[in-house]
């Protein structure tokens, strides 16, 4: 555990990354008592952009009384950069499962590993140390690599959710891919 002002947070390592939670209690510290400069400092950004989106993410409400999340910053060890994100967002805690997200930050960052080093992580903790018994992720017809990504660690196709969610503008569905605890095997 590390500890940024008074506020306990998970560092994971792997080989190449550091990756580093981003809970509820350390999003409240940052955007209630910290500077745009710690921020920056703390999460290794470039920029302030960077950081845009969970600021306005924040700002309307990140957790209600049903979900929570546990979302984990990926910093490259070698060039200390903020190089992508990967965690658990739509946390049920009551029922044990959670949907886990990801992304790299930087075209050049693709298809090197990363992703695949980080979710081995990110699975683990979350079977072994949050309590989850069920993983879901909901997936674009048109990204075959994230599909791969998910059948190397083990999900399953469930199915189609029709017109499930709007990126650029445009409804399209949503592949549902979901692994169970059961079936979950560290790679």
């Amino acid at each position: 555990m590390a500890v940024f002002k008074g506020t306990e947070y998970t560092v994971l390592e792997t080989e190449r990354m550091r990756l580093m939670e981003v809970s509820p209690a350390m999003a409240e510290t940052l955007f209630t008592k910290s500077t745009d400069d710690e921020i920056v400092e703390l999460l290794t950004l470039e920029s302030m952009e960077d950081f845009e989106v969970d600021r306005q993410n924040f700002l309307r409400g990140i957790t209600t009384y049903r979900t929570s999340f546990c979302n984990f910053i990926l910093i490259d060890k070698v060039r200390n950069k903020f190089i992508g994100r990967c965690g658990f967002h739509t946390w049920y805690v009551p029922h044990s499962r959670a949907e886990i997200g990801y992304q790299m930050n930087s075209d050049a960052d693709k298809k090197m590993g990363y992703m695949s080093e980080a979710m081995c992580a990110i699975l683990a903790y979350g079977f072994r140390e949050l309590g989850l018994n069920r993983v879901e992720a909901f997936v674009g017809r048109h990204n075959p690599a994230s599909q791969r990504l998910l059948e190397k660690f083990g999900f399953k196709l469930e199915g189609v959710m029709r017109e499930h969610y709007c990126k650029n503008g445009v409804i399209e569905d949503s592949l549902c891919y979901s692994l169970l605890k059961n079936e979950y095997r560290p790679t």
